[in-house]
């Protein structure tokens, strides 16, 4: 976990966390603290006694010069154990300290929400959490109680903690875990994203979410984001210049149409797991480009391709801030099938305007390494990490041009009225050819056919 302070031209601080070896075998977990110091880019070890135990799945948050730590999980090859206890590190004495806030607290946990309000307290929303219930069979608990710990008597050299539950109004977040948070503007924290989990015996499965749900501080009260889209905003202009137009005696205002080409990115994860973008380029309407107006249809068409809305995907553990009143949403990971996928892309939206998502950075496929385990490669792995770095680069830009050179080409178009099926059928080969190119030639025919079929499906599907 890790909290900024503006102390000395900016502190990150970071407390422990967890290593795990690529099979999964091997774990630790760290109760190390350690300060980034902003201004000289420089790390420091912090030597404190009495902090909490090694653990991951805490939160952390900065709250009136006290670094506080809640919760987190402990497992090793043999049994887990899940915390609630509560630590307070002193960002001017470098001291830690072990809460006994008075009254019932939270169920031990990890994963939790928890923001620290202005009067200087803490609310803790969520989490997770497992028992066993027989041999080599575990039973995961999503939390959705919601609680306050406040600071009595700030202000004095010991300050008394209280935990008291909270019971909120509106509409509450789904159950989940994994979600982000942030505190926004008007007094008021948000959740972003998160996945629930249905587990069975041998395995689980996820739902991820790409919603945002704000809580009230002050009106102790959910509720969720409502995205209001930029177009019918847009439309009120257009029908407010032409009500003046229409007073006056005049001709209705005609708007010119979108000047192209329009290129439509759509990225495709086929059932494997794999991950392969496809580009269209739809021509522009001939004509000179007139200044007047033009913006403003440019703004509409940014909500999306076709009507497609742009916005984050689901996702859980996510990267969110906000600065100025604008939400950054940055990473986090999903699963499809038996394979995960880490993100890289970057969004942004504006909290207090909440018309549409904008895409900063995108997701690229090329830089997803898929690790499939096998004895050959895992006694090859120190070998080829050394020798691998000199030729990446040059191999990676050759990828990049032919990548660019094939996003400017035409797809086979949809005829009019042309089923799906018989399109599929009629560009098989086409899209045959565009799969295997990606994927290289060691590929599976099986996975290469099902990328084939899944983008086709996609393009259709944009295309009508």
């Amino acid at each position: 976990q890790a909290a900024v302070v503006p102390t000395a031209g900016g502190q990150l601080w970071i407390f422990g966390g967890e290593f795990a070896s690529p099979n999964g075998e091997q774990f630790y977990h760290y109760r190390d603290l350690w300060v980034l110091h902003l201004a000289t880019k420089t790390w420091e070890q912090i030597k404190a006694p009495g902090g909490p135990s090694g653990r991951s799945g805490h939160r952390m948050v900065a709250c009136k010069r006290q670094l506080i730590v809640f919760g987190g999980f402990h497992e090793s090859a043999r049994d887990f154990i899940y915390y609630n206890d509560v630590y307070t590190f002193n960002l001017d004495t470098f001291t830690w300290s072990k809460l006994a806030p008075a009254g019932m607290g939270p169920a031990p946990r990890s994963g939790c929400q928890m923001t620290p309000t202005p009067e200087g307290n803490i609310i803790i929303y969520g989490g997770y959490s497992k028992q066993r219930i027989k041999k080599d069979v575990d039973k995961g608990t999503l939390h959705t109680d919601m609680f306050l710990l406040k600071a009595e008597g700030a202000g004095k050299e010991e300050d008394r903690w209280s935990w008291s539950r909270l019971s909120p109004s509106g509409v509450k977040p789904p159950p989940r875990s994994g979600f982000s948070v942030a505190a926004a503007p008007n007094n008021r924290c948000l959740l972003f994203g998160g996945v629930q989990d249905e587990e069975e015996e041998e395995s689980i499965q996820g739902d991820f979410f790409n919603d945002i749900y704000f809580y009230d501080i002050g009106k102790n009260r959910w509720f969720p984001a409502q995205l209001k889209g930029p177009r019918s905003e847009q439309r009120r202009r257009r029908r407010g210049r032409q009500a003046e137009a229409e007073a006056a005696g005049q001709e209705e205002l005609q708007l010119p149409p979108p000047q192209g080409p329009l290129e439509i990115v759509k990225e495709v994860v086929a059932e494997d797991g794999t991950v392969m973008t496809i580009k269209q380029v739809i021509p522009g309407a001939a004509g000179d480009k007139d200044s007047s107006g033009s913006e403003e249809e440019e703004e509409e068409e940014e909500g999306g391709a076709l009507g497609q809305p742009v916005e984050p995907c689901p996702r859980c553990s996510a990267m969110v801030a906000v600065k100025h009143g604008v939400l950054y949403v940055y990473g986090g990971m999903f699963e499809v099938g038996d394979c995960q996928v880490t993100l890289s892309d970057l969004h942004c939206i504006d909290l207090h305007r909440m018309e549409q998502w904008k895409v900063l950075l995108d997701m690229d496929p090329k830089t997803q390494e898929w690790l499939e385990e096998s004895e050959s490669d895992e006694e090859e792995d120190d070998d080829d990490v050394e020798g691998a770095e000199g030729g990446e680069e040059e191999e990676e830009s050759s990828e990049e041009e032919s990548e660019d050179e094939e996003g400017e080409q035409q797809h086979p178009a949809v005829q009019p009225g042309e089923p799906q099926p018989q399109y599929q059928a009629r560009t098989e080969q086409y899209w045959l050819r565009l799969a295997r190119s990606h994927m290289g030639p060691e590929a599976k025919d099986k996975k290469v056919l099902k990328v084939a079929h899944a983008m086709a499906k996609t393009f259709y599907e944009d295309a009508i």
